[in-house]
């Protein structure tokens, strides 16, 4: 792990970050905000090679207001970008998904973002154009940002129907609200990546085949609890801290948790446009060390509290820091059970299963996988995949990044593999064969 005290005597520069402050409120959550707080750390400038000095000082990334985007903004408060010569990086919040995409097409020379944080599987569908009408803009997946800290919550009207893990009396339960002439209606922020297929993967795993049985609806992370309050869906699939939020507004309750479905799974990742990465890849590289300089502070449980307060400042999250501190220790109130675990936290850089910020190759491949499965990319996707990963995938620039850290060399996966991964419902998906994980599915388009 770096140290945040590795510095030059000849090379030292204090990052003057203003102390700009973090919301909470007090009793009703929609009272005005008072504020409190947080110190910033004065960061000295890491005394580089004049071979790695970046090509560039800037670049505009793009973040959605979820736990995902810490290790961005921690980077950015911290002085971390600065550390390794890039001052004048920007983390510009986007208003949803869609807009984080089409800005990402035109570029920061259009006025948009270079890159940034994106669900699986974005990046493949923005190289491939499937998802920017047709206009293929290649991208790299250079990091992963996080495990875990997302959930589904569902509204309170629903609470004691055995809506949990395991669905019990789903049949029944299905079959009531279509002799109500109803539909479970459920959401996420967007189509065909993480969120959904973290909600298609629960209810299919129950053997409710979400296609049938649901009405699937794509609704923006903000607008999730005004939404749930007004009855406009049922369910809702997003990251911490929106399903906290859900079930601390008691508008809802969280029957479970992505780290319940699949613990220490791939979730959101630093993804930047490949034509700014080729034409500057030492740029990109100090990118990386500051990111992964980052999500090292941010797993560190003691500095959770200080985490809470930089992320619920107005132009970063603008949110209680009471209703991010919990889910970041890994305290989640369900509404019907808790949990107390640091492990089913958000997690940053070390799970119980070596790195998290190393993009496995094999998680890509079962996000495409997935995607087969579901019939959002054709069935010959997976003949293709490997040499899609690798075009897509530079996990040899995070294994060059870490190595310039610091990084030690334990901590530096020797695989583009994790191996086999097991979910919640005891299916297997083995990287070597994915057809087989397919064939073993009983619910699928494919």
């Amino acid at each position: 792990m770096s140290d945040f005290s590795n510095v030059s005597r000849r090379r030292f520069m204090t990052i003057a970050t203003a102390s700009a402050s973090a919301v909470f409120l007090k009793g009703c959550l929609g009272n005005p905000p008072e504020t409190t707080q947080f110190t910033p750390i004065a960061t000295p400038v890491a005394d580089l090679k004049p071979e790695m000095m970046p090509e560039v000082k800037t670049i505009k990334l793009g973040y959605m207001p979820i736990v995902e985007a810490a290790p961005l903004i921690v980077a950015k408060v911290k002085g971390l970008f600065a550390k390794y010569g890039m001052p004048d990086v920007s983390i510009d919040k986007q208003a949803n998904w869609g807009s984080a995409r089409d800005n990402v097409k035109i570029g920061s020379a259009g006025g948009g973002i270079d890159g940034g944080q994106w669900q699986m599987p974005m990046p493949y569908l923005i190289s491939e154009g499937i998802i920017t009408d047709n206009t293929k803009v290649p991208m790299y997946v250079l990091a992963q940002l996080n495990t875990q800290g997302n959930g589904i919550a569902i509204g309170n009207k629903h609470l004691g129907k055995g809506l949990s893990i395991k669905i019990t009396e789903q049949v029944a339960f299905f079959n009531k609200l279509k002799s109500e002439g109803s539909k479970f209606k459920a959401a996420y922020t967007f189509p065909k990546s993480n969120q959904e297929f973290w909600l298609r993967y629960w209810l299919a795993g129950n053997g409710i085949d979400p296609d049938q049985e649901v009405e699937l609806l794509t609704v923006p992370t903000a607008q999730t609890v005004a939404d749930m309050k007004r009855g406009a869906m049922d369910a809702f699939s997003t990251g911490d801290p929106w399903p906290h939020r859900i079930v601390a507004d008691k508008i809802g309750f969280i029957p479970v948790l992505t780290a319940e479905l699949w613990k220490n799974h791939p979730e959101e990742y630093l993804a930047i446009r490949k034509d700014w990465v080729d034409k500057h890849p030492k740029a990109t590289k100090a990118i990386l060390k500051a990111v992964m300089e980052a999500q090292q502070w941010c797993d560190n449980f003691d500095n959770r509290k200080e985490l809470a307060s930089i992320l619920a400042q107005r132009e970063y999250f603008g949110m209680p820091e009471s209703v991010l501190l919990e889910p970041l220790m890994g305290k989640y109130n369900l509404g019907e059970r808790s949990i107390d675990d640091k492990s089913m936290a958000v997690l940053y850089w070390k799970d119980e299963k070596g790195s998290v910020s190393y993009p496995y190759q094999s998680h890509d491949l079962w996000f495409l996988t997935e995607s087969v499965r579901w019939g959002f990319l054709p069935k010959d996707t997976l003949a293709k995949a490997n040499d899609l990963i690798k075009q897509v995938n530079r996990e040899d620039l995070w294994r060059e990044a870490a190595k310039e850290l610091g990084v030690a060399t334990a901590d530096i996966p020797k695989s583009t593999s994790r191996g086999v991964e097991t979910f919640f419902d005891g299916t297997k998906f083995d990287p070597e064969n994915p057809q087989a994980y397919l064939d073993s599915l009983k619910i699928k388009r494919v």
